[in-house]
């Protein structure tokens, strides 16, 4: 048996993905003053913290220098404590 094609009314799921409009959208409205402002506040905040964080922890990461002398206790060199 043969069939006849006819003219479908509706896209099929595959092809809906691959079909383009030929109408453009409307263009996107400008940010008010206020909104770049909040960006740009936000921006220099979160890059503020990141800049903070790494200058309050470089002490922490840094080694200690070899100019300093290094204590011992007592203990750890084999005396007995009161004798």
């Amino acid at each position: 048996m043969f069939r006849r094609h006819e003219p479908v009314p509706f896209t099929p799921p595959a092809e809906a993905d691959t079909f383009r409009s030929n109408v453009t959208p409307p263009p996107r409205p400008r940010p008010s003053a206020g909104q770049l402002a909040g960006r740009w506040l936000l921006g220099l905040t979160i890059v503020a913290g990141i800049v903070g964080s790494l200058i309050i922890a470089t002490p922490a990461l840094s080694t200690p220098s070899s100019s300093t002398p290094v204590q011992q206790s007592q203990a750890s060199q084999g005396h007995a404590p009161g004798r």
